[in-house]
């Protein structure tokens, strides 16, 4: 079990950015671009960090889900399929980072960041209103549900971002119900991931619970406005936040 000492000034750091994330992510997705760095710049290490930050999305992506399917906006038994997917590909990305070297891990972090980053930045954006679908749902849930699932237990920032181009460019879904399933896709993801990260004693608990905390508010407030009036802001904030702090690891390195 690992410790971390939890000073009032990085106690307040960590709740205030749950609270963002969670809304972000809730809104228009890239919460991990806040929160990982943030993990890594209070002392961290990267499979802790991981760990942890799957800990306190599991949180917020609970919220958002929770609001949607009480609002039958989403329906688990219909996307049964989908979510089995997605959850496979999550905990075999996690099982394959599990087993590489931390070293490695310092050094590729901080460059997915970056470019992760870049994608949110210059990636499609989302229409308001859907089209006909493009393929099937098996194959999407193949494909789509198995690969994004995958990378989100491998690494995970800009996850539910990846969902929702999916889900509007593949299956015609417009923003929202874009929005309603990503985020039930996102929790399954990160619960499969922290799972076995739990198992393995990886996260760090002080930690993510305090983010949790912020996660739980920021989503629910996030979910209730469901479309991403505040996007033009966002997506900015994330970037530039992400790439400073990705380009501080590389130079500390």
């Amino acid at each position: 079990m690992i410790e971390f000492s939890l000073t009032p000034d990085i106690l307040l750091l960590l709740f205030c950015t749950g609270l963002i994330a969670g809304m972000v992510d809730a809104i228009a997705g890239g919460g991990g671009l806040i929160t990982l760095p943030v993990l890594l710049a209070v002392g961290l290490g990267p499979t802790e960090a991981l760990a942890t930050n799957k800990l306190q999305g599991s949180f917020g992506t609970l919220s958002s889900s929770l609001y949607f399917t009480r609002r039958n906006m989403v329906k688990p038994k219909e996307i049964a399929f989908l979510i089995g997917c997605t959850f496979v590909g999550s905990a075999l990305g996690t099982l394959l980072v599990r087993h590489l070297n931390a070293e490695f891990l310092t050094r590729v972090i901080p460059i997915l960041l970056i470019m992760t980053a870049l994608y949110f930045w210059f990636g499609p954006r989302l229409r308001e209103q859907g089209t006909g679908p493009k393929t099937g749902t098996a194959v999407f849930a193949m494909t789509v549900g198995a690969g994004v699932g995958f990378y989100d237990g491998f690494f995970g920032p800009g996850a539910g971002s990846f969902f929702a181009v999916g889900f509007v460019g593949l299956l015609g879904f417009n923003l929202v119900q874009a929005t309603a399933h990503t985020k039930v896709l996102n929790f399954t993801s990160n619960f499969a991931s922290l799972l076995i990260f739990a198992l393995a004693g990886h996260c760090v608990w002080s930690v993510g619970l305090v983010m949790a905390a912020g996660q739980l508010i920021g989503a629910r407030t996030g979910a209730r406005l469901v479309i991403r009036k505040g996007g033009r802001i966002i997506r900015p904030l994330i970037v530039i936040v992400s790439l400073l702090i990705s380009l501080k690891l590389l130079v500390s390195q």
